[in-house]
């Protein structure tokens, strides 16, 4: 079942702003939603010490003790400035804790750097979207690299320009994001900018596991499907499709992922969810593959990609997903249960809480939330929240 999920210029939507949404249009009734916090951006975070300068900002991540990590791409940064190190931590005031990262003789590391993910053990997980992302080069990142959280190499899954498509086991193919399940120890990559799968990985051996495609089908590459091919453009992300004029707003959306497979995230309970972002939806699974449902996010556009990230609230029953919507430039706050939309904030723009690129987002331990800016926005905000949550 597909739903659509018009996203509106109002900051503040109810639970029957998604149509026919547990018959709210029939019935007139309001759906039970959760509380919504409202957010204020905090123009002191972070903190970079020694005249450093960030560059395109692909991802953030929260750890376990709600220190903040930031990947950025140092070759992006203009000359006459000093690039920061590529992978940061710092505290949740914004005060620089460590920095490392970048290239080694005991591993490959990324062209373009693009996805940062610290597991229940404290590792950090990074991968690559080269030749996307604005890289110097023509090699494709096809890998995964595990650390510990002081930047020593653990593990590496795939490598340089190896992948074989989407039913390599071995290999990613520029991958838009990664999570770990703690529960399980699994690595659950989108992937991504070449491939057009959801792939499966153990997070200590990098064995394979599984893998599956849009509706729970096998992974098929654009040569095999007749879909686009996975070439980047100078925003870090894959151009439009070519196609019709205009945007496909009815049925149930292409049989396969779009490029990029841009965001995902595992639920406590048990659900995956992956941001297909040139598709402008988000599709839902069980942890062994199989297809639940999905909604679209703003479908008519006027942006071709909307979805790109994906986070859950901290609360036991993660009662909100939030959503970055990378081509309207919005923060957008859903009811986990019922895909309805409670709240959105945002536009685009360079005034601080707007957006210009905004490419990925995470939550902490208190609910304060974390955007990423890849160009021409290449910063890190901080979204705390300012008033007490009221029902909607």
């Amino acid at each position: 079942m597909a739903q659509q999920i018009p996203v509106a210029r109002t900051h503040w939507l109810g639970a029957c702003a998604l149509i026919g949404l547990l018959g709210c249009a029939a019935t007139g009734q309001r759906a039970s939603a959760p509380i919504v916090p409202e957010y204020q951006p905090d123009p002191s975070f972070p903190r970079l010490p020694n005249d450093w300068t960030l560059g395109n900002v692909s991802d953030v991540a929260v750890d376990l003790h709600d220190n903040v990590w930031i990947i950025h791409r140092p070759r992006t940064v203009k000359a006459g400035s000093t690039p920061a190190p590529p992978v940061l931590e710092f505290d949740a005031s914004g005060r620089f804790l460590q920095a490392w990262g970048g290239e080694s003789s005991g591993n490959d590391w990324p062209d373009a750097e693009h996805n940062i993910f610290v597991d229940h053990r404290s590792n950090v997980w990074i991968s690559g979207s080269s030749p996307s992302g604005q890289s110097r080069t023509t090699r494709s990142d096809d890998m995964l690299l595990k650390f510990t959280r002081s930047g020593s190499f653990l593990l590496q899954i795939g490598g340089r320009s190896v992948s074989r498509g989407s039913t390599d086991t071995v290999s990613v193919n520029k991958p838009g994001d990664v999570f770990v399940s703690a529960r399980t120890n699994e690595v659950y990559v989108a992937d991504g900018y070449g491939n057009r799968r959801v792939i499966v990985f153990d997070a200590d051996t990098g064995a394979f596991k599984r893998m599956w495609g849009a509706f729970g089908n096998p992974p098929a590459d654009d040569a095999e499907s007749g879909g686009p091919g996975p070439s980047g453009g100078p925003l870090g992300v894959a151009p439009a499709a070519p196609g019709p004029a205009t945007l496909d707003t009815q049925g149930p959306g292409p049989p396969r992922f779009g490029s990029p497979v841009h965001g995902i995230v595992v639920s406590n309970d048990g659900i995956v969810y992956v941001a297909d972002r040139h598709n402008r939806r988000v599709q839902l699974f069980t942890t062994d593959g199989r297809y639940l449902r999905q909604f679209f996010v703003n479908r008519a556009g006027p942006s071709p990609d909307s979805v790109s990230a994906l986070a859950l609230s901290p609360d036991r029953d993660q009662r909100l997903l939030y959503m970055a919507d990378f081509g309207n430039s919005h923060v957008i706050v859903a009811d986990r249960r019922s895909l309805a939309i409670l709240a959105q904030f945002g536009q685009r723009g360079t005034q601080l809480g707007n957006f210009q690129g905004i490419h990925q987002l995470a939550v902490d331990s208190h609910g304060t939330l974390y955007t990423a800016e890849v160009a021409p926005g290449a910063r890190v905000q901080k979204f705390t929240v300012s008033t007490q949550p009221r029902p909607q």
